[in-house]
């Protein structure tokens, strides 16, 4: 445990540790009888308090997963339940698709601020006023009396656990040393990347059994009861003085990001050259650039820009928004390829894609042992080789293709982002100070949705434009690309510069 850590436990091991010497000292004075008895039991003392502080960080390690996994299962669940959900409030599929899409937009942009505003303000009310927001707008979800309410309160629920990520992140990284945390992160990963894959996996059953209502109301009291449980367990952050928020910096990345987030979402809809997507594409750039210009000139710079230019805080950043272009817009390719292009039903598709979270969630808390052993950036390059190997077998399935095929393809999907993912992310964490952990990870969750939503939009994309080939082919077109994302990752990850130690990259 490293003495930057500000928890309970650390305090009590530290005043230990003083008490301890403090009465060897006074023993070694009384006599030699006396020490050979007495200092056991300060050493049990001590061996006490050791293990009290490990089972804390363990403690607190779950709730922040459990909560963070709470938010992120619900963005996703509604996926493959949309008319349900439509039918039920008078609406249309193509309206209640921005129950997901708008959370989706807001979890990724929210998130830059949410980091930022716990760097400075602490890191304990983000996260619990984050689960509180969640928790009141799941409520209010349950409740929604059309399609307008629910999409607004459902996308109000996904802004306020946006800022859970980010916060959750910025504890791992000061519970454990730089060495510690990629199995700590292995675990983040999963539960970030790996729940919204699950709650599209669970989302069929879970609506059939109890209701899409049902669901939020039971997710309502569980983020509040996170939210009492983190209110005694977590500690508070440090807290950055005479900083100021930058108010400028945040609305404008955010504005740009949604825009750009939403260019890309909808293009396939609106067609990606028609005037309505290229001016929505086009403002978002704008609001960029500005965004760019204001940060240059910002005494406290809501994103530090150089941060752009330190390899091992780029380079990482990049891999993973490009494995996570393949790994989700493959998440969404396949089953339509199974439905559609091979004929199989919703429950043979069902036990085929729970391959790859299945496999993810095995390999992430193995990543740290895995690191440790290879390094960081051969984590990285093997985790996005395996991506690339994923999305050729994949883009080779066709009538005849035998399920295990297919499972061994989504499963090496999920080899690669559980190999990589951590191990790139502890790199991230320990290349920035501490007082910018909570930035340094919005900005990752940011740049991994852009790289999910335009996985996802691209790859729809190529598969509509090339159906004409035949609709197997247009699929094979669609993992093609995602295998060329895959293997720009696999050069980003030759760029980083491992280090297991306590360094600045």
């Amino acid at each position: 445990m490293n003495n930057r850590q500000r928890n309970f436990a650390d305090d009590i091991a530290r005043d230990t540790a003083r008490d301890i010497s403090r009465d060897l000292t006074v023993l070694d004075a009384g006599g030699v009888d006396e020490v050979s008895v007495v200092p056991w039991s300060l050493l049990l003392r001590q061996k006490i308090v050791q293990t009290v502080g490990v089972s804390r960080r363990k403690a607190t390690l779950a709730v922040l997963l459990s909560c963070v996994f709470t938010v992120s299962f619900m963005i996703t669940l509604l996926v493959v339940s949309l008319k349900t959900v439509a039918d039920d409030l008078n609406s249309t599929t193509s309206i209640i698709s921005w129950a997901i899409t708008a959370p989706m937009l807001a979890f990724g942009v929210v998130g830059p601020a949410f980091g930022k505003i716990g760097d400075l303000w602490g890191h304990k009310r983000v996260f619990v006023g984050g689960l509180f927001i969640a928790g009141v707008f799941a409520i209010c979800t349950a409740f929604a009396w059309d399609a307008t309410s629910m999409i607004v309160f459902r996308t109000l629920s996904a802004a306020g656990g946006s800022a859970l990520g980010p916060a959750a992140m910025a504890y791992i990284n000061r519970m454990f040393d730089p060495s510690e945390r990629v199995r700590p992160l292995g675990y983040w990963s999963f539960v970030t990347a790996g729940a919204p894959v699950l709650g599209v996996v669970a989302g069929v059953p879970l609506v059939a059994i109890f209701g899409w209502r049902t669901i939020f109301l039971i997710q309502a009291p569980l983020c509040l009861i996170g939210c009492v449980v983190a209110l005694w367990l977590l500690g508070d952050t440090e807290r950055r003085k005479n900083v100021k928020f930058d108010v400028k910096g945040a609305l404008l990345l955010g504005i740009g990001s949604v825009l750009i987030l939403l260019a890309i979402n909808r293009g396939p809809t609106w067609g990606f050259g028609s005037m309505q997507t290229l001016l929505v594409a086009l403002l978002g750039v704008l609001a960029l650039y500005f965004f760019v210009r204001a940060e240059q000139s910002a005494s406290d710079p809501m994103l530090p820009l150089q941060w752009f230019r330190t390899r091992n805080v780029a380079f990482p950043v990049v891999s993973l928004a490009l494995t996570n272009f393949a790994y989700m817009g493959g998440f969404m390719i396949v089953p339509q390829l199974l439905e559609t292009g091979l004929g199989f039903s919703t429950t043979h598709i069902g036990w085929l894609i729970i391959a790859r979270p299945l496999v993810f969630s095995l390999v992430a808390p193995f990543s740290g042992h895995i690191s440790s052993r290879i390094g960081e950036r051969n984590a990285g390059v093997i985790g996005a080789s395996a991506v690339l190997m994923s999305m050729l077998i994949l883009s080779q399935v066709s009538l005849g293709s035998s399920d295990l095929m297919i499972a061994f393809g989504l499963s090496l999907s999920g080899v690669g982002l559980g190999v990589s993912a951590p191990a790139l992310t502890a790199l991230l964490a320990n290349s920035v100070e501490d007082h910018d952990l909570g930035v340094a990870s919005a900005m990752q969750q940011l740049l991994n949705q852009l790289g999910a939503v335009l996985g996802a939009a691209v790859m729809i994309g190529v598969h509509e434009a090339t159906i004409g080939y035949g609709i197997i082919k247009s699929f094979s077109n669609a993992l093609l690309a995602g295998a060329i994302s895959s293997g720009i990752g696999i050069f980003t990850s030759s760029a980083v510069r491992s280090t297991q130690k306590i360094s600045r990259q």
